[in-house]
């Protein structure tokens, strides 16, 4: 037996993340054919097979982060070795076996659908108890689906890429040490064309799907070499080169709305990248957010000037003693739940007919993440202190921008604030963060001239803008929660005399 390890990595480089695996167990495989890619901080590393034989166990499943000289997986010399125990165990183990259905886990509150977006294990695939059998996307989480029992994977009822709602079936397992896969009618399969083998059979490697949709091109077009028929990276790799300009004139899926023509000049000077599948959904329930809520934004603007100085005064101090540094934030959170507690409608949500109030404050945190917006949720911020609402802003963002945030974590928020000034936004209006009827939107501070008891004068100043569902909050309401906010903001002594 011969085992696969990490390769060097690199100088100062210490793990990485095993991204796609292009063989599974069982597969036959060639001296120095790649077996699995690595993902980095700085490159992608393809890791080739150290000796040709048959691989068996896969030690590090994809999305595993793994360290250097880890054992990624073990080869079998002799293309038999890893096949006997899949083919062995037949009829009659088969009929003691149980059906285990694989459903979707709970997927936190509000969140009604996600979609499938890997799956780590094909039909046949041997699996233990709690093993990952594949990952869901919803718009706010990535969510790994363990397997309940042991057995072997019977049936895949929800393919790469389906749309799945909380309560779907996404396979079947046949638990027991006996079970064996139900086979797909191999002989019927056998006269079928190549289209209908590479449908019946095993699922595309993951690599080689996102490869096919950034280069236009078809499973159809391209022939898999991998077990079954299953079309590997490489594979993509030859077709596209050998297509030529044949993907381009190859007819593209249906849109929701026709694109305008592009001249001819123009379209050799584009490049095509197919939607994750987190952004796809995103912009989804963005666009629900809007035909859903009576969504309207009012805005106001805040003299920073008393904030600025305070924290000027005490950010030496306030971080010598609580180990954190003083922020904005804090100030506007502070604000805020002040504001609410005057206008509890903003801190409330529509059931069908009856509205909810909150008589608490889970604040939502926009963050920003090389993937997408994401809201973490800091609960009951409302009995924080200024250094525990720095702190865990600072915890969630940086938990936010590593991947590393739970779906607990962005779940039952009352109330959100987006900083769009970190990026130099001066105005913007935010949209609402369903169940959520109000969001405040932060911006840029700028110099601006103000005009203060008769005289001109320089401030910094900043607009806010509150987005809010107005079938629950009225104008009136809207208007006095930002002039509370400007407020308490303009003379931070408010927050202390809750006034």
């Amino acid at each position: 037996m011969t085992e696969v390890r990490v390769p060097t990595l690199g100088e100062s480089v210490t793990e990485a993340t095993v991204a796609t695996w292009f063989k599974k167990p069982g597969d036959a495989v060639q001296a120095d054919e790649m077996l699995c890619e690595l993902e980095t901080d700085k490159v992608t590393v393809e890791v080739p097979a150290p000796a040709a034989g048959t691989l068996g166990e896969i030690v590090a499943a994809e999305g595993q982060t793994v360290g250097v000289d880890a054992l990624l997986a073990t080869i079998t010399e002799g293309e038999a070795a890893a096949a006997a125990p899949k083919a062995a165990a037949a009829p009659a183990a088969a009929a003691s076996a149980a059906a285990v259905d694989v459903m979707v886990p709970t997927l936190g509150e509000s969140v009604t659908e996600a979609t499938v977006s890997t799956w780590f294990k094909q039909v046949g695939d041997t699996v233990a108890q709690d093993e990952m059998l594949c990952e869901l996307e919803t718009d706010k989480v990535s969510v790994e689906v363990p397997s309940p029992a042991a057995g072997v994977l019977t049936e895949i009822t929800a393919a790469e890429g389906a749309t799945v709602d909380a309560s779907a079936k996404l396979g079947v397992i046949s638990a027991g040490e006996g079970a064996t896969a139900a086979a797909p009618a191999p002989a019927a399969a056998a006269p079928a064309p190549a289209q209908a083998t590479a449908t019946a059979g095993a699922k595309n490697a993951p690599s080689a799907e996102k490869m096919m949709a950034e280069k236009g091109l078809s499973a159809n077009a391209v022939a898999g070499t991998g077990k079954d028929g299953r079309i590997m990276k490489e594979d993509v790799m030859k077709a596209a080169a050998s297509a030529g300009s044949a993907a381009a004139a190859a007819p593209a899926p249906a849109a929701q709305a026709p694109r305008a023509p592009v001249a001819a000049d123009d379209a050799a000077r584009e490049e095509r990248v197919k939607m994750t599948r987190l952004r796809q959904t995103i912009a989804r329930r963005l666009k629900e957010a809007q035909n859903t809520a009576a969504m309207l934004t009012t805005y106001n603007e805040v003299d920073m000037t008393a904030v600025m100085a305070l924290r000027n005064q005490y950010k030496g101090e306030f971080e010598k003693k609580h180990g954190v540094r003083l922020g904005f934030m804090s100030f506007f959170t502070k604000a805020c739940v002040h504001a609410l507690k005057e206008v509890p409608e903003v801190n409330a949500e529509i059931d069908g007919t009856d509205v909810v109030y909150k008589n608490f404050v889970h604040m939502g945190i926009a963050a920003g993440t090389p993937t997408g917006l994401v809201v973490p949720v800091i609960r009951d911020v409302d009995q924080m202190s200024f250094a525990a609402i720095e702190k865990a802003i600072g915890e969630k963002g940086r938990r936010a921008r590593d991947g590393k945030l739970s779906m607990a974590e962005m779940q039952g928020g009352t109330f959100t604030i987006s900083n769009g000034g970190v990026y130099g936004s001066l105005m913007s209006s935010p949209i609402l963060n369903p169940p959520q009827s109000g969001i405040l939107g932060m911006h840029k501070i700028q110099d601006r001239p103000m005009a203060i008891n008769g005289q001109v004068v320089i401030r910094p100043m900043m607009y806010l803008a509150l987005s809010y569902d107005h079938r629950i909050v009225d104008g009136k309401g809207a208007v006095t929660f930002l002039v509370r906010v400007k407020e308490a903001l303009e003379d931070p002594q408010r927050l202390l005399m809750d006034l």
